[in-house]
């Protein structure tokens, strides 16, 4: 978990949906370990077209089923639970009705990947492409 911490600026397009236009992302992530070193803290700040984002998400590690979990908070009172893999430089993360899938680079210092919502019918939805860039 360690090669995410630090600062990181986001970038990112939502595809156009029945819900809305398509629309830029923007925000800056930072990961740090919460004093103890079993848990991430991730700090989002940011905006997903004109709306604000802002969120705060806690990453562990459950050694039974040999995942991470993670679980989010943010400005509008959403809360996420997930479950997430790094193996190797892939990162995934489910949730009931998020999913994402990214790689890192070789040098750990950018993860590109995309999320996607699921449909009506068991089938899942692109929703938006992301990269986050270190800042070094």
């Amino acid at each position: 978990m360690s090669v995410f911490v630090g600062k990181w600026n986001t970038e990112g397009l939502i595809k156009a949906s029945p819900s809305g236009p398509a629309a830029k992302l923007k925000a800056t992530d930072i990961y740090e370990w919460l004093p103890g070193g079993f848990f991430l803290i991730h700090h989002v700040d940011g905006y997903m077209g004109n709306e604000e984002v802002r969120a705060i998400e806690i990453i562990g590690y459950d050694t039974a089923s040999q995942t991470y979990f993670t679980h989010s908070y943010d400005n509008r009172g959403s809360v996420g639970t997930y479950q997430a893999n790094l193996l190797d430089a892939v990162w995934t993360i489910a949730g009931k009705s998020e999913r994402f899938t990214g790689m890192f680079s070789d040098d750990s210092n950018t993860l590109t990947g995309s999320w996607e919502l699921s449909g009506d019918d068991d089938s899942w939805i692109p929703w938006m492409d992301i990269k986050l860039t270190k800042v070094v």
